[in-house]
């Protein structure tokens, strides 16, 4: 019987064909391996800050229910809530080095209870926190996402009469001495600014009022020595920056309970 014989040539070519096929193969292969370990690695990671995510707003809102436990039962001695008392007990409830090591813009203090209000005529008040938290996945230039988390109060001072206030009422911030309110949690009346100077030039500065400065009747003792603390619209010196004349308690009430106060000439308009 006679077997045909191939040329040598067709041989090699056969089989280099065959072998340019299996190469072909597995440089595809090769690429989607590398690209699909990325993207697996991206929807791990992924998966983890949504998981962190979920963790922090439970925790945000336990320590919101603490921060209003307080609140409420702090309400009969109150005029309304401290935005700023709010924020530590939230903190303090959650961890402050929980946060500070947590992916909320600004740790400890990205925290914001300024949304917060407390009527004392009806004891019914909203509690507030407003917190960002940043993506660090650069791949796509995620911007901070917003959260905020609600929680409605009832003070032990009676019950709540149907319509008896107003239910969306604008928030104001009143102080224990001040004479006008404020729209602004952040009015630079609000938030003292404080300057460190030294005892000899006292005799030269001036408030923003053109007043001069006087000793504080709680903590200075004796003549002044070295450095003192002064604000911008005060009209005294301080030995210590826990004094209480350095300090402001602010309370969130309705526009409605700020009755005799008027508006501040610069977050008031």
């Amino acid at each position: 019987m006679n077997r045909k014989k191939l040329p040598l040539q067709s041989i090699y070519s056969h089989l280099s064909g065959r072998a340019s096929v299996s190469a072909s193969k597995r440089g595809s292969i090769t690429v989607e391996a590398a690209m699909a370990v990325p993207l697996f690695f991206l929807a791990v990671v992924s998966l983890l800050y949504l998981m962190e995510i979920a963790a922090i707003r439970t925790s945000v809102r336990s320590g919101l229910q603490y921060a209003g436990k307080k609140a409420a039962a702090e309400a009969g001695a109150l005029p309304g809530v401290m935005p700023a008392k709010l924020e530590r007990d939230v903190v303090h409830a959650v961890g402050e080095k929980r946060l500070d090591r947590s992916i909320v813009l600004g740790g400890s203090s990205g925290i914001s209870c300024g949304g917060s209000r407390l009527s004392s005529r009806t004891g019914v008040g909203e509690l507030v926190a407003v917190y960002q938290v940043r993506l660090p996945i650069p791949v796509f230039g995620t911007p901070p996402l917003r959260y905020q988390e609600k929680l409605r109060i009832k003070a032990w001072t009676g019950y709540e009469r149907s319509g008896f206030g107003a239910e969306r009422e604008e928030t104001v911030y009143v102080t224990e001495t001040g004479l006008v309110y404020h729209k602004d949690y952040h009015c630079t009346y609000l938030e003292l600014s404080i300057h460190m100077v030294s005892s000899g030039e006292l005799g030269g500065l001036r408030n923003s009022g053109g007043g001069k400065y006087y000793p504080c009747e709680h903590c200075m003792r004796g003549s002044a020595g070295g450095g003192v603390y002064i604000t911008d619209t005060g009209d005294r010196y301080h030995s210590s920056l826990s004094c209480s004349g350095l300090k402001r308690t602010v309370y969130a009430v309705p526009l409605s309970e700020a009755v005799g106060k008027g508006a501040c000439s610069r977050c008031g308009g």
